[in-house]
C-alpha cells in the first residue's frame, strides 16, 4: 500500500510516489547518491530566488534559512537544535574535535573510513591514532582510548558500523565516540544523542546543496575548543564583528562556520522534504531497491560486499565499468575497486533494473 501525505500547499492527499516526482526529474539513471544527491525542485527554486535577490541589490535574509536547516536536521537526529552546529564540512569539524583532544590521547578509528573522518587525527602528531577492521571497532577499545569515530556507513562499500555495540564499549572504558552519519541520515534513522560528537555532510542522502554540514555536540559542549570561532560564533553575531568576539554563543552555535548563504537557502527545503516524507518510508524504500539489485547480482554471478540493511551496494571487481555505465546513461561510482551502486528515494525498479540489464550484456 502508498504511503499517503497531506500535499503542503492544496492539501491534496500524495503519495510517496507522486510527491517524489513532482520534485526529481533525472534524464538518466542516477544511482550515485552516496557522491552526491540530487536537488528537489523546491530547493533550487529558493537557490534561484536567493541569488536574484542579490543581483537585484535585495537581498534575502538566508541566515533565517540556516537557522530553519539547522533545527530541520535537529530533528531528523532527535535533538535539541541549540545542540546544532552549522558548517560546510565533515574535515574541518573532524579538526575541531582533533584539536580538543589533550597531548598524547588514542583515537580508535576504522580501517579505510573515509579521509575526512580520520585524517584530521593523523595531523596531530602527538596523538596516537589505532586502525582496526570495522567489525572489531567495539572489542577493540582500551582503557586507555580517548575518543572512537567512525562513519555510521562506509563510504566505499556501504558496511554499516555496529553502533550501539561501539557506544557501550566506548561507555565502558571511558571514551567518547565521533560518528559521522554523511553516508547514513537521510535513510537510516539517527539518534545523535547516544554519542558524544555526530558530524554529516547534507549533499548526498539529505539532498541539499554542496556546502552545507552539521555537529551535533554534547550538552556541555563536549570540551571543544572553537578554535576557529568568527563572528558568527559570537552570542550576538552582528554585536561580533569587530576584534575578539566578547561573548561565544551559549549552544553549539559556537562552532559554526560563515554559511554559505545559498546554500542554505536551499538546504531548509530539502530538508523539510526528508521530513515530510519521513526517514522510516525513505529506508524501506532505498532497502527495497538495494536488496532487489543484490538479488539480480547473484542471478549474474556476481557477489557484492556483505553490507546487510545498506543502501549501498558495491561489487568487487567491477569498478573499472564505471566509465561504460556512465555512456550507457547509468552513473554510479568506482569506490576501492568497487562498482558503487546507491539507492535513494526519488529511484525506481526501473533503474534498478537498467543497471542489471547493462552489466548482464
Amino acid at each position: 500500500m502508498d504511503v499517503v501525505f497531506m500535499g503542503p500547499q492544496s492539501g491534496a492527499m500524495e503519495t510517496f510516489e507522486t510527491l517524489v516526482r513532482a520534485e526529481f526529474a533525472p534524464k538518466n539513471t542516477y544511482l550515485n547518491t552516496a557522491s552526491t544527491g540530487l536537488l528537489p525542485v523546491r530547493a533550487v527554486d529558493a537557490m534561484r530566488a536567493g541569488v536574484e535577490s542579490v543581483a537585484a541589490g535585495q537581498p534575502q535574509d538566508m541566515f533565517a534559512d540556516v537557522e530553519a536547516a539547522r533545527s530541520a536536521f535537529a530533528r531528523l537526529v532527535g535533538v535539541p537544535d541549540r545542540r546544532v552546529a552549522a558548517g560546510a564540512s565533515v574535515a574541518v569539524y573532524t579538526g575541531l574535535i582533533a584539536a580538543s583532544l589533550p597531548e598524547g590521547a588514542e583515537v580508535l578509528t576504522a580501517e579505510a573510513d573515509f579521509t575526512s573522518v580520520v585524517n584530521p587525527f593523523h595531523m596531530r602528531r602527538d596523538l596516537k591514532v589505532r586502525t582496526v577492521p570495522l567489525e572489531r571497532m567495539a572489542e577493540s577499545v582500551r582503557p586507555d582510548t580517548a575518543l572512537v569515530a567512525v562513519s555510521a556507513a562506509q563510504s566505499a562499500d556501504g558496511r554499516i558500523a555496529d553502533l550501539p555495540a561501539i557506544r557501550e564499549s566506548a561507555r565502558e572504558h571511558g571514551a567518547r565516540t565521533y560518528v559521522d552519519v554523511s553516508q547514513a541520515a537521510g535513510w537510516l534513522p539517527i539518534e545523535a544523542d547516544a554519542y558524544d560528537y555526530v558530524s554529516s555532510v547534507a549533499f548526498k542522502w539529505l539532498v541539499c546543496p554542496r556546502g552545507v554540514a552539521f555537529l551535533v555536540v554534547p550538552e556541555d559542549l563536549g570540551g571543544l575548543i572553537p578554535v576557529f570561532a568568527g563572528w558568527v560564533a559570537g552570542e550576538h553575531p552582528w554585536d561580533s564583528c569587530y576584534g575578539p568576539v566578547e561573548e561565544l554563543a551559549h549552544s553549539a552555535r559556537r562552532f559554526d562556520e560563515s554559511p554559505s548563504l545559498f546554500s542554505y537557502a536551499g538546504a531548509r527545503h530539502s530538508l523539510e522534504l526528508i521530513e515530510q516524507l519521513g526517514v522510516d518510508t525513505v529506508r524501506a524504500h532505498d532497502l527495497g531497491l538495494a536488496d532487489r539489485f543484490r538479488t539480480g547480482l547473484h542471478g549474474l554471478g556476481h557477489e557484492p560486499v556483505a553490507a546487510p540493511g545498506s543502501a549501498i551496494v558495491s561489487v568487487p571487481g567491477l569498478g573499472h565499468l564505471q566509465p561504460e555505465l556512465s555512456a550507457a546513461g547509468v552513473e554510479v561510482s568506482d569506490r576501492a575497486g568497487n562498482l558503487r551502486a546507491a539507492f535513494h528515494l526519488y529511484n525506481t525498479t526501473a533503474d534498478v533494473d537498467r543497471l542489471l540489464d547493462v552489466l548482464s550484456g
